[in-house]
């Protein structure tokens, strides 16, 4: 029992460089707080002690602010940090080296007995408010992004991330990044958040639809050029400049408008 509180020790200093030393982390973690007593509950459980391991369990989401089923199975070194609002299920399974963050909730979508949580596998990292809901696997190595919620199997060392999760793609060649990044400016678009490191969907969405407008616009340059070659003259006036201004209400303009509002308001009314 102790050899394995002091391993869960060492895999707080692995994961959290705020821990300064194993009596901080003993007086101080309330994930850690959690695990130790569900270990404690689950036997009980396992033992046909149900209700006494009901109790456990209810003292320890008391204690920490984090509930944990006694019927879940948790692996070795599961790093439950800061911890509040989590919530295990009774059928999930945890494997080893798991980092989960406060408020994420493996749930379940059924009330049919048998399997019914998630199952998650070795150095999994699920991010805070994350959602997993439903008898589904995330694969080794696995990540899930913050607040995200996921109803289906994440593959192995694949991250998913939002409402619902959907798998993030690998990253992108710095060649079609650069692309990008020239389509972008041709155009006078401001590629926010449009970098191979962002894990957002529509961020990547718009990432190929800049390499859409960049192959079209390369296909049609080599076409007019053709064409002008021929005697022709096309082409021969730049692309008209894409301003945000055009899109979006002058700053300026709006607060104007908001201060008119206010000194037309009658209080007595």
């Amino acid at each position: 029992m102790f050899s394995r509180i002091k391993e869960d020790i060492n895999s707080v200093f692995d994961r959290d460089p705020a821990a300064r030393t194993s009596f901080e982390v003993i007086l101080n973690y309330p994930g850690m707080h959690a695990i130790w007593i569900h270990r404690l509950s689950h036997r009980l459980w396992c033992a046909k002690w149900k209700l006494l391991a009901r109790v456990f369990s209810t003292f320890s989401r008391w204690l920490t602010g984090v509930e944990i089923h006694p019927g879940a199975k948790l692996g070795r070194r599961v790093f439950i940090d800061h911890g509040m609002g989590i919530v295990i299920g009774e059928t999930a399974e945890i494997g080893n080296d798991v980092t989960l963050y406060h408020g994420v909730t493996l749930g379940g979508t059924s009330w049919k007995a048998g399997k019914r949580h998630p199952t998650l596998e070795d150095n999994v990292v699920i991010g805070a408010g994350a959602q997993v809901l439903g008898p589904i696997i995330i694969g080794k190595g696995g990540k899930v992004g913050s607040n995200s919620v996921v109803v289906k199997d994440v593959p192995e060392n694949a991250t998913a991330v939002g409402i619902p999760g959907r798998i993030v793609p690998e990253k992108s060649s710095k060649d079609e990044d650069s692309k990008r990044q020239a389509a972008a400016q041709q155009f006078g678009f401001d590629a926010y958040a449009v970098s191979p490191d962002n894990p957002d969907p529509v961020a990547k969405a718009i990432g190929r639809l800049l390499d859409h407008v960049h192959l079209m616009d390369s296909r049609v340059s080599d076409l007019c050029k053709e064409v002008n070659n021929l005697g022709g003259d096309v082409c021969s006036n730049n692309l008209p400049e894409l301003k945000v201004g055009e899109f979006v209400e002058d700053e300026k303009a709006a607060a104007q408008r908001r201060e008119s509002k206010v000194a037309s308001f009658d209080p007595e009314i």
